[in-house]
């Protein structure tokens, strides 16, 4: 089961593959030799990717109590990969407990999606915690510590669909649909292989995959019985994944690397998979023709052109993939020929599964991925088109997805119908093609809220008038309100983004307020900021003049900011001066400062500029954190100890007094 959705994709046939047929012809007398040696030709088959051949004599093998971790993995995998992760829970989590200090993080990954499988969903985020603490940058690992609420949004997303069986389904496998602009599907099937003799695929033990189509009914969510496509479209190995250009004369298809009657091996002797076209002559599909950025060396595979029929999106593990699968798009110049394949970036691909690519005639792009967060197996995910490519994946929610694998979604965005196909329960076979009609519309974007009330720092009242400003990373004002007779206030605003709060009244200091929003849906940031009243006998910058490169910290007559040796704490007395920069900050909102730090000349020069660069960024985080200043108000500069202020070199005697003066900050006003 589910060949064509683990990389390398449908059907990676080796020619020295093993059959089950051979194994079955094998003596009672094989079982008292070596174990060694039916480990090796298990292995053999397994890297062949005869899965289900292997895994007969690694059973064996771990049922009489031999195990080692190697044979664990190897069994562990040749469930997941055939898409029975049901089965793999059990052998994965022997491995995991067993092997745990010497483990590929991967095989994390992998027991994770298993546990999910059977919903096992807390255990499942214990192991990606796991995974997260070895791996730390990946992609899968990153996107599950950010969204820990995933199955919260999931329920939010979910009840959108309602999902229905099909007649068409065989025991065997169906999926892959996609409309022919007949009032068709079009989808892969091994039902029509299943008469003696015929050729059996060695990973998954059923007939291959030919392509067959089926009449839309009247609900349209029905099919009348399939019928096989006609013509050279099909072969005796694995075709798949159908895309049909919008006047039905061309469609692009996935198959075996199988070109002008000659199977087509890999280096490593692997068949792997290819894109091809096909055109309509007198109700037949014929001039079979390879796209030419398919490769004997990497798969390219599962097809969708765009509505207007100039960009073409695909699944391949081709050179410059993020992970196992990744999908990609290239442009459709025309007479045969295309660009350069461009990957869709990392918004879309992780280091997992991205494959089966659904472009909607509005420029939605669905498709099925395991490395972004889901339910478990292959979830179906959605991203809308932006100006820079696509937004984020946004999970569909239940019921089209699962626990298990669901994959290949296509919807026809006029009738709000469509199909997808799944291993769940319940099914007629291995994976079976359902519809379903859109109820509602889905979440493709993450909203989140910030409100709080403006009040006087000193008597607690609230402030009404009060001007609020919501400004960009960039330093743009996005939008601006005014506080009610309540001093309160509200702007809606983006997930996963940094803001900066800009809040003034007459007679009160200005202040800034920087906030960071997360990946939870429909959150509520409830921050309430208090401003200071000015005071008369405040001192104003506004009566001493103040010129570019002069350092406040001279202009607000601050004690000197020193720091002791080989220390790049903020000690308390440097606190009571940093405040008085804050405060000059909130109370002139375009006042931009440069941070320089340096040291003394004791320690090497490369020790003494990292400890100034600690002794920057220590200082200008303590004037953001606590002061609430935008950061990009604020930069700095460490020069070690190039800007001595006194005689106290290298070797040149001096006082300790005399050095801490070299261990100093200084506030430069700059434009």
């Amino acid at each position: 089961m589910k060949n064509y959705l683990f990389f390398p994709l449908l059907g990676c046939i080796r020619k020295s593959i093993v059959l089950l047929s051979i194994l079955l012809l094998i003596s009672p007398a094989l079982y008292a030799q070596d174990n060694t040696k039916r480990l090796t030709k298990a292995n053999k088959s397994f890297e062949a990717f005869a899965y289900i051949d292997a895994r007969a004599i690694y059973l064996d093998v771990a049922q009489k109590g031999y195990t080692s971790q190697n044979l664990l993995e190897k069994l562990a995998d040749s469930f997941y990969f055939t898409g029975e992760l049901e089965e793999s829970v059990e052998w994965y989590e022997k491995l995991v407990n067993t092997y745990s200090d010497s483990l590929d993080p991967e095989y994390l990954f992998r027991y994770a999606q298993s546990l999910k499988s059977v919903e096992r969903y807390k255990e499942a985020d214990n192991i990606m915690d796991q995974f997260y603490e070895i791996t730390g940058n990946d992609k899968r690992a990153a996107s599950f510590i950010n969204k820990r609420n995933y199955l919260d949004f999931i329920e939010m997303q979910s009840g959108k669909y309602d999902v229905f069986n099909l007649s068409i389904n065989s025991r065997n496998s169906e999926y892959a649909p996609s409309f022919n602009h007949n009032n068709q599907i079009v989808f892969a099937s091994s039902r029509s292989k299943e008469s003696k003799g015929s050729k059996i695929h060695g990973w998954t033990r059923m007939p291959f995959l030919d392509l067959f189509s089926s009449t839309i009914q009247e609900d349209q969510i029905s099919l009348e019985p399939p019928e096989k496509l006609k013509g050279k479209i099909n072969t005796k190995f694995h075709e798949s994944s159908t895309s049909f250009s919008k006047d039905g004369k061309t469609v692009y298809f996935s198959r075996n690397n199988y070109t002008n009657n000659k199977l087509g091996t890999s280096k490593k002797g692997v068949v792997l998979l290819k894109l091809y076209s096909a055109s309509f002559r007198e109700g037949k599909w014929t001039d079979i023709k390879e796209l030419p950025f398919s490769s004997d060396n990497y798969s390219v595979s599962h097809p969708s052109i765009s509505e207007d029929g100039k960009k073409l999106y695909f699944a391949s593990d081709m050179p410059g993939s993020f992970g196992q699968s990744d999908l990609f798009v290239v442009d459709v110049l025309g007479n045969g020929q295309f660009g350069k394949p461009k990957n869709l970036g990392a918004k879309i691909n992780t280091e997992g599964r991205e494959t089966f690519p659904y472009i909607s005639n509005s420029g939605r792009l669905y498709f099925a991925s395991d490395g972004h967060v889901g339910l478990g197996g292959l979830d179906i995910f959605v991203a809308v088109p932006s100006e820079t490519g696509f937004s984020g994946a946004f999970n569909v929610g239940k019921p089209v997805n699962s626990s298990k694998d669901d994959f290949t979604f296509v919807l026809n965005e006029d009738t709000k119908t469509g199909y997808f196909a799944s291993n769940r329960k319940g099914g007629k076979g291995n994976d079976d093609i359902y519809s379903f009609r859109q109820t509602e519309e889905l979440i493709t974007s993450c909203k989140q809220y910030v409100q709080g009330i403006i009040s006087n720092k000193e008597t607690n009242e609230s402030l009404p008038g009060a001007n609020i400003s919501l400004v960009d990373v960039d330093g743009n004002t996005l939008e601006q309100t005014s506080s009610n007779s309540l001093g309160q206030y509200s702007f809606d605003i983006e997930c996963d983004t940094q803001y900066t709060i800009k809040v003034s009244k007459d007679k009160f200091i200005p202040r800034d307020i920087t906030l960071n929003t997360d990946d939870i849906f429909e959150f509520i940031h409830d921050v309430s900021i208090p401003i200071t009243p000015e005071k008369q006998s405040e001192l104003l910058l506004t009566e001493v003049a103040v010129n570019i490169g002069d350092d406040l910290s001279k202009i607000l007559q601050m004690e000197p900011i020193y720091f002791g040796l080989d220390d790049s704490t903020i000690t308390p007395n440097a606190e009571v001066e940093l405040q008085k920069i804050i405060s000059a900050m909130n109370k002139y909102p375009d006042l931009k400062i440069e941070v320089r730090s340096h040291t003394d000349s004791r320690s090497s020069y490369w020790y003494n500029k990292r400890l100034s660069v600690k002794r920057m960024r220590t200082t200008i985080k303590y004037i953001v954190q606590e002061g609430g200043i935008y950061w990009r108000r604020i930069r700095g500069k460490a020069y070690g100890e190039r800007r001595l202020i006194n005689k106290c070199k290298d070797d040149v005697p001096c006082t300790e007094k005399e050095h801490q003066e070299n261990r100093r900050s200084e506030f430069i006003i700059r434009e």
